[in-house]
């Protein structure tokens, strides 16, 4: 949602005392010392090493620069994974990098590579800075459903090309925050090969608008997981309610959860609302 309201939200939760330390937060937002604090995938082997490198994609608007790692050897189906308002950054490496341990090729994208290379904010930046909000707030709001669409075609297009990447299985793709209806929007622009979505505290899933992600469920065949923080279920209680019809009128299968106790956010590592017992 990321608006004044979810900013209130969220300073309340960290005065009660729910979230970790600040010199955690601080520590992670850095990249120092997220290993240490992610905890392993349930399906993950630490045996198995991982390559990582920085890409780079061409697409019809410019060159998007991308993190891509995968376990070192053979072929593993891929994920997609569009971040937050924040963007590339430490924490969504790390969060990409634990993915491939449990036997993915994972792709981390910078949504602004249109006016900037990732980082886009420095280490340690909040959404609840006046500052960081000037800076991310008009990146997010040059983005549009057709951009997505370009986007979405390249960066699939790229995971296909790669040698790690088994094509003969079906792709993941996972958005957290204004990453969530990229989510939808890749699963309906190409159902061939989308098989699974996940949303994370997505914000405007559901709209008035004639190109609601919502509506573009119709056109998709994956199985899905829509995980609702709890203020913003507060805020919008009915969109649970219209995204379970739009998937039963398309026949998918979706889990559509409202999280109990966790704030928009709750799921990034680096976020001040982390919350690791839900994120888990």
């Amino acid at each position: 949602m990321c608006d004044d309201d979810t900013l209130a939200d969220d300073a309340r939760w960290r005065r009660s005392g729910s979230t970790f330390s600040r010199r955690t937060f601080h520590a992670l937002a850095a990249g120092t010392a997220a290993a240490l604090v992610l905890p392993q995938a349930a399906t993950a082997s630490s045996s198995v090493p991982v390559t990582e490198r920085d890409v780079r994609i061409e697409t019809p608007d410019g060159v998007a620069d991308a993190f891509f790692v995968h376990p070192a050897e053979g072929r593993h189906p891929a994920v997609l994974v569009w971040p937050d308002i924040l963007g590339l950054r430490p924490a969504f490496r790390q969060m990409g990098r634990r993915l491939a341990e449990a036997g993915y090729a994972v792709l981390v994208i910078n949504p602004f590579y249109r006016s900037a290379e990732a980082p886009v904010v420095g280490p340690g930046a909040s959404f609840q800075d006046p500052e960081v909000r000037e800076r991310v707030l008009p990146l997010a709001r040059s983005l549009t459903a057709a951009t997505t669409d370009t986007d979405a075609e390249a960066f699939v297009t790229f995971l296909d090309a790669q040698d790690a990447v088994d094509t003969d299985r079906g792709i993941g793709t996972t958005g957290y925050c204004m990453g969530g209806p990229m989510v939808l929007r890749t699963a309906a622009l190409r159902p061939d090969r989308i098989a699974a979505g996940a949303t994370f505290h997505g914000s405007r899933l559901v709209t008035d608008d004639e190109d609601s992600p919502h509506r573009s469920i119709a056109d998709a065949e994956a199985r899905f997981l829509i995980a609702i923080a709890e203020n913003d279920d507060e805020r919008d209680p009915d969109a649970k309610d219209v995204l379970r019809d739009a998937f039963d009128a398309a026949g998918l299968t979706a889990e559509i959860e409202v999280y109990a106790g966790a704030m928009h956010g709750w799921c990034a590592l680096d976020s001040a609302v982390y919350h690791e017992a839900q994120a888990e």
